[in-house]
């Protein structure tokens, strides 16, 4: 492993760390496979839900997901073939790939699996309002948008440790105190993370820029949107972000949503009825 000095600012070495990461082990042999039975344009839907049926860990993971509150499918889905139809190849493959992350989240701070899910809801409905059709992706990016918070603390708890005391003693962000002692954001980690892990370009884009939206090019719709769930979610105080205050929302995310009052406070709600059913999601 590469030594990290005492102030890790060197960008390349933080992205040499981050990529030699290995925090799959128990899906990532499975999701190769998946990966390749995928990719295979021959392959049919019927030989890919009986691959992923045959594996009964990865059918109950698959189901619990397609069944829980940040996707809001009517229904019972009971059937893998039902839920790859509904899901999407991609949102399944990027899911699976990044569970692992999300088991981990509890872990290393409390509240942000909480916030997490929160904020897939709010990307979820905000997405609806919009008429949106990849709604699943969206939900999926708000998911893992924070997935470059996971990485700094498994890799750097100490400095990370450090970012968040700084960034409450001096009253700023917590990316900015991030920027300051590792040269680089979150945002940046999920990103190489993701791809990393090849996540579609969509989705790498909404985790690279949901703090700058403006900045995203291959989803700025999808990003704004990423945005903004993660901001109401942190205004409602559902689960925990690392911040001590609600950031300002981008008014490129303003300009590009143009939602109404009415609109948000739907979002609102369906944050609101996530938490208060208590559901335990698919962890």
């Amino acid at each position: 492993m590469v030594p990290v000095p005492d102030n890790p600012t060197d960008i390349r070495i933080l992205r040499h760390r981050i990529e030699k990461i290995d925090m799959l082990p128990t899906i990532s042999g499975v999701v190769r496979r998946l990966t390749k039975v995928i990719g295979n344009p021959k392959t049919s839907l019927h030989e890919i839900s009986s691959f992923i049926s045959s594996d009964p860990a990865l059918t109950s993971r698959i189901l619990k997901m397609v069944n829980s509150a940040v996707f809001g499918f009517p229904g019972r889905i009971s059937s893998v073939t039902h839920a790859l139809t509904l899901l999407g190849l991609d949102a399944v493959r990027s899911l699976l790939m990044g569970v692992t992350v999300l088991e981990l989240m509890q872990t290393v701070m409390v509240g942000l699996r909480e916030h997490s899910v929160g904020c897939a809801v709010a990307a979820r409905s905000i997405a609806e309002i919009k008429g949106l059709k990849n709604l699943e992706e969206v939900s999926v990016a708000g998911l893992l948008h924070d997935i470059g918070k996971v990485i700094f603390l498994l890799e750097f708890p100490k400095d990370y440790r450090t970012v968040m005391e700084e960034a409450e003693q001096k009253e700023i962000l917590v990316m900015e105190a991030e920027k300051a002692r590792f040269s680089e954001t979150h945002a940046a980690a999920g990103q190489w993370l993701a791809e990393k892990l090849f996540f579609p370009g969509k989705l790498t884009d909404m985790i690279a820029f949901h703090h700058k939206p403006g900045l995203a090019r291959s989803a700025p719709l999808e990003t704004a949107i990423v945005h903004l769930a993660d901001i109401l979610v942190r205004a409602l105080g559902f689960g925990y972000a690392g911040d001590a205050f609600v950031p300002a929302v981008s008014p490129v995310a303003f300009e590009l949503l143009d939602l109404k009052e009415r609109d948000i406070r739907e979002v609102l709600k369906s944050i609101e009825n996530v938490r208060a059913s208590g559901e335990d999601l698919f962890w």
